[in-house]
């Protein structure tokens, strides 16, 4: 390669815009962070790499709206819309649906910019646009590979090569910011090679019912139940240290499995000792109920934290739906669990239909109050005409700033 690297000209039209792309085959031919660390290439390049992933969008399209026409509650949907690989169908649900086109605040996670699996398209700015709102989008990721499982057989190439997370808004964001995540394992190692972490997107909303703050979480997958738990508690110690005080909404992709994934053989161990305590017994009280026991943990520490989570979802109901007849689901599977286990996978729901569902995807609010008379809880089947929009559900709630006990 040659030995000339040049920076991009700061004066860019959007601040997360970059000319990083010639480099990071590069970059993806290293197997872990400590060999990154130590490359020249990545020393020269990374300031550049890290002013992109400290960066943050935000950008206003909401028409401004009278007092008069907000409602007697806010209501909020959060999903997990995979990477928005089916964009014009989620956009048109998240505008027509009947239990979500009413949403004042959007609390999305896993948005692309720039990369080939999503036509290289600005996610959460078409979001934004299309629904005339407000937003702000941090990415938590620069991938120096086209993703995983299928997404590698992707025509063309990345751009900006960034993914992240997003809150959307119908009225004003003010002190929009993000927060690193410390990461659950070295995105160096496996299939999928990216730079960055996980990251938290707040923003406070002036809300006609009073200013709360919005908070999009996506805490990681592959890691363990300890460490969701700290990450969970990095972000309520943020939250606390924040002036304003306000009322406060957290929602988002948890990945409460109750699964220690931070390495494959910890995942299988995991499995068989769920076979063993019975595969009915565990679909049912565990995987829909992880709060029951193997991530009490971070539940606990929230409803120590005066958060109440039980009275903003709908206990019991999963949010992702593994079947054994999903290829795609395989696939990705596949990058990182050896193939044998699919079989006894494949068993150990031979009883069930092949299915099992786990509850990943939750609400948590302070100083806030749910408004039960209003839909709240899993909204599935977001489906068109060439299948589900994305491997999650969404879920949906109300609320009133004021004491949510």
């Amino acid at each position: 390669m040659n030995a000339t690297i040049e920076l991009p000209d700061r004066e860019t039209a959007n601040p997360l815009d970059h000319h990083l792309q010639p480099y990071l085959p590069e970059l993806a031919r290293l197997s872990s962070t400590r060999e990154l660390e130590a490359s020249a290439l990545y020393h020269k390049l990374r300031p550049e790499i890290e002013r992109v992933l400290n960066g943050i969008v935000i950008e206003n399209f909401a028409t401004p709206a009278p007092h008069a026409r907000a409602g007697r509650s806010i209501k909020s949907t959060a999903w997990n819309i995979e990477r928005g690989k089916r964009l014009d169908s989620i956009i048109r649900v998240l505008k027509e649906h009947p239990r979500i086109r009413e949403s004042e605040l959007l609390l999305l996670t896993e948005l692309d910019y720039g990369m080939a699996r999503t036509q290289n398209r600005f996610v959460p700015r078409e979001i934004a646009e299309a629904l005339e709102m407000n937003y702000a989008f941090a990415p938590c990721y620069l991938s120096l590979v086209k993703g995983s499982g299928a997404e590698v057989r992707v025509a063309g190439e990345n751009t900006q090569a960034l993914h992240g997370n997003a809150l959307f808004a119908r009225y004003p964001l003010q002190r929009a910011h993000s927060l690193a995540l410390p990461n659950g394992k070295d995105k160096m190692r496996g299939k999928e090679k990216r730079l960055g972490c996980q990251r938290v997107v707040i923003a406070d909303v002036e809300h006609p019912l009073g200013m709360f703050r919005a908070v999009s979480l996506h805490l990681d997958a592959h890691s363990t139940q300890k460490h969701r738990h700290q990450q969970m508690r990095l972000v309520l110690n943020h939250l606390e240290n924040l002036k304003p005080q306000l009322p406060v909404l957290i929602g988002g992709d948890w990945n409460t499995s109750g699964y220690n994934s931070k390495r494959a053989v910890y995942t299988i161990a995991g499995f068989w000792r769920r076979v063993m305590m019975g595969v009915g017994h565990v679909l049912k009280n565990h995987y829909l109920k992880p709060e029951r026991w193997f991530e009490r943990k971070l539940f606990n520490e929230l409803e120590q934290r005066g958060y109440n989570y039980r009275d903003f979802n709908e206990m019991g109901a999963g949010t992702l739906h593994y079947d054994v007849k999903n290829i795609e689901v395989h696939e990705n599977l596949a990058d990182w669990v050896p193939a044998w286990c699919f079989k006894f996978l494949h068993w150990s729901l031979r009883e069930h239909g092949g299915r099992a569902s786990l509850k990943l995807d939750w609400f948590a609010g302070k100083d806030i109050s749910p408004v039960k008379e209003e839909p709240l809880g899993v909204v599935g089947q977001l489906d068109d005409e060439e299948g589900p929009l994305s491997d999650h559900d969404a879920i949906v709630m109300s609320f009133v700033p004021g004491s949510s006990f």
